[in-house]
């Protein structure tokens, strides 16, 4: 058995590890903070001085704002019946593209979705047309469109159906890379082909996310549909960009109300489908 001998008086105490005083970041992180301020700061003042800003128009917003409102009031509440039918219309527009681009976008995700992809080639294909449907905002889409088609309800329905693509194939493309792998290999024990792998193994793991990322699509396509019209791609936008040509300022007043109404019931039942899901 070793015997531990006491340290004989006079040995000198070993220096502390630890600082006087506490701080939260070294001076390596405070130094790799106040470059990303600076380099923040300099992005914004660069950008405000290749923008050319008229500042002297600053000067008499508030009473351009005011004269705006003042002329929008009173609503003209009569114009309200004309407006039922394209505010239908728009809803439709953003349900069927909705409804459209869920069928376009499932065997998007499964190719850009790295374990259910053919290979690397097919998983670039997959990425590919994410980004295409995503970078194109969706006015410009009903551009192209409404060049194809012509105007009317056809292109806008088109035009969000090319955008929601992407958006709904991306997500669920994630969830389809985070589903359970033991469940998959069981199914393919059994000698399951792949179409029946996805069918059974994945799909229904995947099911709460597409129709929860379905709603939230399509409550935002609703707010989209309704400037669909200002490029000739129908719903209330034909109307609003009317109203606003010819300063008829108490007939685009009704209109905004309204689609600020339509814009709160779906928020409301895209929150409530959501909800009820998860």
């Amino acid at each position: 058995m070793t015997v531990h001998q006491p340290e004989p008086r006079g040995t000198p105490v070993p220096t502390r590890l630890y600082p006087d005083s506490w701080e939260r970041y070294s001076f390596k992180e405070r130094l790799v903070h106040w470059l990303w301020l600076g380099g923040i700061a300099f992005a914004a003042a660069w950008s405000v001085s290749a923008l050319d800003i008229e500042w002297a128009f600053f000067a008499d917003a508030h009473e351009q704002a005011a004269d705006l409102i003042a002329r929008m009031w009173p609503p003209r509440w009569s114009y309200f019946p004309r407006i039922i039918q394209p505010l239908i219309e728009t809803l439709h527009i953003a349900t069927l593209g909705t409804m459209i681009a869920v069928v376009f976008a499932l065997p998007v995700a499964f190719l850009a979705a790295r374990n259910t992809t053919l290979n690397h080639g097919t998983w670039l294909i997959g990425r590919a047309m994410l980004v295409l449907s995503r970078s194109i905002n969706t006015v410009i889409w009903g551009l192209l469109f409404v060049a194809i088609f012509g105007p009317g309800p056809v292109a806008g329905i088109c035009a969000v159906a090319a955008r929601s693509v992407g958006f709904i194939a991306k997500l669920v493309a994630e969830a389809i890379e985070e589903v359970d792998a033991g469940q998959i290999e069981a199914v393919e024990a059994s000698g399951a082909r792949t179409f029946q792998v996805y069918a059974v193994a994945i799909l229904p793991q995947i099911l709460p996310v597409l129709i929860g990322t379905t709603i939230y699509r399509w409550d935002i396509n609703v707010r989209e549909s309704s400037v669909l019209g200002f490029v000739g791609a129908g719903g209330i936008g034909l109307l609003l960009y009317a109203s606003i040509n010819q300063f008829a300022w108490s007939q685009a007043i009704v209109i905004l109300i309204a689609i600020l109404g339509i814009v709160i019931i779906s928020e409301a039942l895209s929150a409530y489908v959501r909800s009820r899901i998860v």
